[in-house]
């Protein structure tokens, strides 16, 4: 491919680039950029805009330093939490949205391999195994969400005082474990009332349990974890088994520390999952929380045709910190749909 991803992901039905390769990719489209005459700041924290005439026209940034603005493609990720709070401190349009909290759930790989194989042994030739489930329960979805076959859990959090995990996979998928979040829907009339009905109302929910998760640890990235069959159960686990996440874990009731909605309906999810894959449910996996950050808890709204801002008519929100992608590939496409209606915006103006 042009900047480095192997011919494959063309035309594999899950395509896969491998974490340890993203790197010289990322740089090599870099350097795409920079000879097509574009620029890259790093280190530019925008703080804050100029509007005019239903425009942006300039951005600022925190060490003062200022960029003219014809179109500003806003593609944050969901994690940029200070760009919501910018964005309502000039009364900018902004929408709460459902989103899924739950945890990582790691297996061996060999078990993978053989429930999904049907094999004590992974036939010669196939990868290692992935898998895609999901179930309905009290009338929300339970599912699984960025299996990572081969592959490993990693700390996702985005700023001091809280945890978040997530997952990876090397390009080669061959590490001894297969991770995959398992999460729930969370609807806004999920949201407990004490976080009142605000726009960001189930973003302060999402913050309320990584920060739960943290203060019920040693004040490091160590995570808390739970045997899959206790928890299940609803017990303390006396010991855990091996486990990929490198700052590492340690025993507690997640069934507790979890809204008692979110664990019930994790629970119900895996027995139905459990018997879908015979040899799931074990107390050989583990649970390891919090997976939070499946999608944005908030939403910056655009007009449906023209993917601009309904008030800002140059500001184009973008992918998963917008609300509108769920994923690499789906935010990937979104992305490239947004910069087409950006160039035509700016275009048209000169």
């Amino acid at each position: 491919m042009f900047h480095g991803a192997e011919q494959s992901i063309l035309i594999d039905a899950n395509p896969h680039i491998g974490t340890n390769k993203l790197p010289k990719i990322i740089a090599s489209m870099r350097e795409a950029i920079l000879e097509a005459g574009g620029e890259i700041h790093f280190g530019k924290k925008l703080i804050d805009f100029v509007i005019k005439n239903d425009s942006i026209t300039k951005g600022i940034f925190e060490d003062g330093s200022e960029i003219h603005c014809d179109a500003m493609i806003l593609a944050t990720g969901h994690s940029a939490r200070d760009i919501y709070s910018l964005l309502h401190s000039k009364d900018i349009l902004l929408e709460a949205k459902p989103f899924a909290l739950g945890v990582r759930v790691e297996h061996p790989q060999v078990l993978i391999d053989q429930i999904q194989y049907s094999s004590p042994e992974r036939p010669e030739g196939l990868p290692a195994a992935p898998y895609s489930v999901v179930a309905q329960e009290e009338g929300r979805g339970v599912f699984s969400f960025c299996m990572c076959p081969g592959g490993m859990i990693v700390p996702a959090a985005t700023q001091e005082g809280e945890i978040v995990v997530n997952g990876m996979s090397p390009s080669r998928r061959d590490s001894a474990f297969a991770n995959s979040g398992f999460v729930t829907s969370v609807e806004l009339e999920d949201i407990p009332e004490k976080f009142g009905k605000s726009t960001f109302s189930a973003l302060a929910f999402q913050a309320s349990i990584e920060k739960t998760i943290f203060n019920n640890g040693d004040g490091s990235q160590k995570a808390p974890a739970q045997r899959l069959m206790d928890f299940l159960d609803r017990k303390e686990s006396l010991d855990l088994p091996a486990c990929s996440y490198i700052p590492g874990i340690y025993a507690a009731r997640l069934d507790k520390l979890l809204p008692g909605f979110i664990t019930e309906r994790l629970i119900k999810g895996f027995r139905t999952i459990g018997k879908k894959l015979g040899g799931y449910l074990t107390n050989d996996a583990v649970v390891v929380g919090v997976e939070s950050r499946t999608s944005s808890p908030v939403r910056i709204p655009r007009v449906k045709e023209l993917l601009n801002h309904p008030q800002i008519m140059n500001l184009y929100p973008c992918g998963e910190g917008a609300g509108f992608a769920g994923g690499i590939v789906s935010a990937g496409i979104d992305g490239v749909n947004v910069a087409k209606k950006a160039a035509e915006k700016v275009l048209s103006n000169e």
